[in-house]
């Protein structure tokens, strides 16, 4: 994210310390805001709100996250350029979608101004990536035999779907199709743009998951909001903060869901086939508010954003108000705590895992302005008949390292052939794989 030079390094100096200074209410212990109606305290407001932010480290030789008895972890690829997206080709391959945010982002307040400096010190100024690679591994013992960059010279890619012998790719500004073979390494095709997608000039949330659905005529792309509160204006945020259906024969789209802040993780659940996401909601009104959440995703349902959050509890800052749009906000489904930042989604039935099975893994990027610091983890919730049916558990862990220090931030998932989990990890450059036993 490019931020305007000037500053002097006094005034950035006493603005940041401003900002990482305590949150002044006191954190509630994460366990209780994950789940069904998760209780949610009174509003803060603030002038610069208080940041914590992970400073970056870096997995050591032989560091892994760690995980619960019964499963083990490797890398299946290292040295990767902020991959964010794993997906599974029907042939085994793995595709690794690698990008950088576009850096649209404009500087109306101070605090734009720190923030840029805050997410360089948290690593995500870092430049490379924007492209797919794919992996091969024939016999599935975690050591790939082939890696090979499938497509470059992209547009801040995320979302990857493979409709027949299409391959689409979702840029931060268009959904973009290319001819496919099976088992092919290398496309030199050029793309054809199937849409248009909300980019520049400004592009806050700049992350477009991409769903097929499952005959393959629709694709679902999740459009994060361009603002953490409107506070860019209300005509910046047009279809946005939205779940978009797109015909793939014709291109053309259609507002889903709207009310979404940050949508990520598109996936359909596997008993019901309903459409679940899980959701970055507003900042800067206090350490415990707004909980993350999982969600199920209902055709032309309005979740809140940006005139409220968790139903009818109503975010002041916005101007004007819309009560006709709150009295009709649906509640999300599940919790996952504040500030966890969730950004991808995988429900499992592969029955490879010893005690998960039928469940949603959900990858949690971790929080920049709570302490302690919440996420940094990939969790699993249990469900039952289609719904979430009891308290998420962890599965990987010890992303931050003993002094506080961000080794790994995981984003994406997928399961491969072999029923192991792929977790992409944006700061440690690597895709993990987790197996049994």
């Amino acid at each position: 994210m490019s931020r305007a030079p000037g500053i002097g390094a006094s005034l950035l100096a006493v603005a940041v310390a401003t900002l990482l200074a305590g949150c002044g209410q006191d954190p509630a212990p994460a366990s209780t805001q994950i789940g069904a109606n998760p209780p949610l305290p009174a509003q803060q407001q603030y002038l610069l709100p208080p940041m914590k932010v992970a400073p970056v480290s870096s997995w050591q030789p032989n560091e892994t996250p760690t995980v619960p008895a019964g499963l083990k972890i490797a890398a299946l690829a290292t040295g990767l350029e902020h991959p964010r997206q794993p997906y599974v080709l029907p042939n085994g391959d793995i595709l690794v979608v690698e990008a950088n945010g576009p850096g649209y982002e404009p500087i109306t307040r101070p605090k734009d101004l720190i923030m840029g400096w805050v997410q360089n010190y948290a690593g995500a100024g870092a430049k490379g990536g924007n492209r797919i690679t794919l992996l091969r591994d024939t016999d599935g013992d975690g050591k790939p035999e082939l890696r090979s960059v499938l497509l470059d010279h992209l547009v801040s890619p995320f979302g990857v779907a493979l409709v027949g012998n299409d391959l689409y790719v979702a840029n931060t500004d268009a959904i973009v199709r290319y001819p496919y073979v099976t088992g092919q390494t290398r496309i030199t095709a050029r793309g054809q743009v199937l849409t248009e997608l909300p980019g520049g000039p400004i592009d806050h949330h700049w992350t477009k998951s991409l769903l097929a659905s499952p005959d393959g005529s629709k694709l679902y792309v999740g459009i994060g909001s361009n603002s953490n509160i409107t506070e860019n204006g209300i005509g910046a945020e047009r279809e946005r903060a939205a779940v978009w259906e797109v015909d793939r024969a014709s291109g053309a789209h259609r507002i889903f869901a709207s009310g979404l802040r940050n949508p990520n993780g598109l996936s359909w659940e596997p008993t019901t086939n309903r459409l679940w996401v899980v959701v970055n909601e507003r900042d800067e009104i206090g350490p415990n508010l707004v909980p993350d959440y999982l969600t199920s995703v209902k055709d032309g349902g309005f979740y809140g954003w940006p005139y409220s959050y968790y139903g009818q509890h109503v975010d002041p800052r916005v101007m004007p108000q819309r009560p006709d749009l709150v009295a009709k906000a649906i509640a999300p489904d599940y919790a996952l705590s504040s500030h966890v930042a969730p950004l991808g989604l995988a429900f499992y039935t592969a029955g490879k895992l010893p005690g998960y099975q039928g469940g949603a893994f959900v990858a949690e990027h971790g929080s920049w302005d709570r302490a302690p610091f919440n996420g940094y983890k990939v969790v699993y919730i249990p469900f039952s008949g289609g719904r979430p049916a009891g308290k998420a558990r962890d599965v990987l862990t010890a992303f931050l390292n003993t002094e506080g220090k961000a080794r790994g931030r995981p984003v994406g998932l997928a399961v491969d052939r072999t029923g192991g989990l792929l977790v992409a990890d944006d700061l440690g450059n690597t895709l993990w794989r987790v197996t049994a036993r």
